[in-house]
């Protein structure tokens, strides 16, 4: 397998056979951040990376920690969703795999028995999440003492979500002597803080200003009221023809749309953090093959999927701060390809697309609500069975709406006699369970 000189990463000082490898799959430019950072990584130096996502920040530290564990370095890769490390794994088997490199990935929702396997035959590079790789550390499943070379990615991402306290004890078992390389879409101060108290004299490498979107994405802004997001949802599924990735604020808003746009006809995946690991893999693997052709999300997808070929981003919902905005439409115009992204916005929220439109510097363009399909019937989702129930008590449908409890106004039967009828009761109006003098009766049995 020959090298090609021609290639952008042929005097980045990598590694003849990483060069084949990466030829062979077809990358030939360096993408600005993996040009920038390459060189000085396999130099062994600290880095901090900022760059947008899609912009090639896997192979930026990828390239380096393979090479380092060619070797005989360990390598520990840390970031914030399974999607996140499900991608990365994917894209180091690439490489590593061919040159005889192990890597295990460690995430929440997967075997822990599997993963403590793995573990035992010596991986060269371990990814994962913060809370499972604290849970292998208690269990003394896996030793960091080894590690020399430490990658944290969206590390903003993981301190938003609540993760410092797992980082901190991943980083109190790494050795200190090692390389440290931080990735993130934006710099907080908090960021900034991590950086000075576990790197050495970082580079610091950024290749655009924090806010900026993807050249080649396209922006719409539509206000409209609530009731007519569906609608308009229904009419721009029609008009486009390729992979749609919907985001929604919330994991019940995000099933209650997976539902409506069903019954429209397409096919659709839900993506979020009530679905179980196989799901989440289902839905984002069937998004990728053309199985589901949109894919309904929480913010958990913003930065976790790495699908090429997205032609539209719908935020149905505004996302919850202006920087998340980046972060999904990123997911569309990857590596320098066309996109577009279309945002609906409530009357009242003015002052969110203010926001963003400060935090890009440039104007929202805004669209005229064109005229939208007709009402459908609302969607109604059914309510979650109760738990902990004892058979005959909450564990059926009609729970609250058996004879004698609530009565006609509630949707019950009038009240049998000797059944708790006639009785003054202080219960609060509304309140449709048992009250103390029914507490020793054995319900369904």
């Amino acid at each position: 397998m020959g090298v090609n000189e021609s290639s952008g990463f042929y005097k980045l000082g990598i590694a003849p056979n990483i060069l084949a490898l990466l030829d062979k799959l077809n990358f030939t430019t360096p993408t600005p951040i993996q040009e920038r950072c390459i060189p000085s990584a396999l130099e062994g130096k600290d880095l901090m990376g900022i760059a947008q996502t899609g912009t090639g920040k896997t192979l930026a530290f990828g390239i380096p920690m393979i090479q380092a564990a060619l070797k005989g370095k360990l390598g520990l890769v840390v970031l914030p969703t399974r999607e996140l490390a499900y991608q990365v794994h994917e894209t180091f088997e690439k490489i590593a795999g061919p040159l005889g490199l192990k890597s295990v990935i460690v995430i929440g929702g997967d075997s822990m028995s599997r993963q403590m396997s793995m573990l035992k035959k010596n991986p060269n590079i371990i990814i994962g999440t913060p809370g499972r790789i604290v849970d292998h550390i208690q269990q003394r499943t896996v030793s960091l003492s080894g590690v020399e070379v430490l990658v944290l990615d969206e590390a903003d991402r993981m301190l938003d979500m609540g993760f410092a306290p797992q980082l901190n004890r991943i980083l109190a078992v790494v050795p200190r002597e090692r390389q440290t390389m931080l990735f993130s879409a934006t710099m907080p101060e908090s960021i900034v803080s991590m950086a000075k108290s576990v790197m050495r004299l970082p580079l610091r490498v950024e290749v655009a200003p924090q806010g900026t979107a993807a050249a080649k994405v396209t922006h719409e802004l539509f206000f409209l009221e609530k009731m007519d997001k569906v609608r308009l949802l229904e009419k721009l599924l029609g008009e486009y023809k390729g992979s749609v990735l919907v985001f929604t604020r919330t994991k019940y808003g995000a099933k209650k749309i997976t539902v409506s746009v069903r019954t429209f006809g397409y096919t659709v995946a839900e993506l979020h953090s009530n679905r179980s690991l196989g799901q989440r893999r289902d839905a984002l693997e069937g998004f990728k093959n053309g199985r589901y052709r949109i894919l309904v999300a929480t913010d958990i997808a913003a930065r976790g999927i790495d699908v090429k070929g997205i032609e539209l981003v719908i935020n149905f919902d505004l996302p919850q701060s202006a920087e998340d905005y980046i972060h999904r439409i990123g997911r569309t115009g990857r590596a320098g390809e066309e996109g577009h992204a279309i945002s609906f916005a409530e009357p009242n929220q003015k002052g969110d697309v203010r926001d963003i439109e400060r935090l890009m510097r440039g104007a929202l363009p805004l669209s005229k609500v064109p005229q939208l399909p007709p009402h459908r019937a609302p969607v109604r989702l059914a309510r979650p069975a109760f738990e902990g129930g004892r058979p005959g008590f909450g564990s059926r449908p009609g729970f609250g709406r058996r004879p004698g409890f609530g009565g006609p106004r509630h949707g019950g039967q009038a009240p049998r006699p000797g059944f708790g009828g006639g009785r003054p009761s202080s219960r609060p109006s509304g309140f449709s369970g048992p009250s103390k003098q029914f507490g020793r009766r054995k319900w369904g049995r």
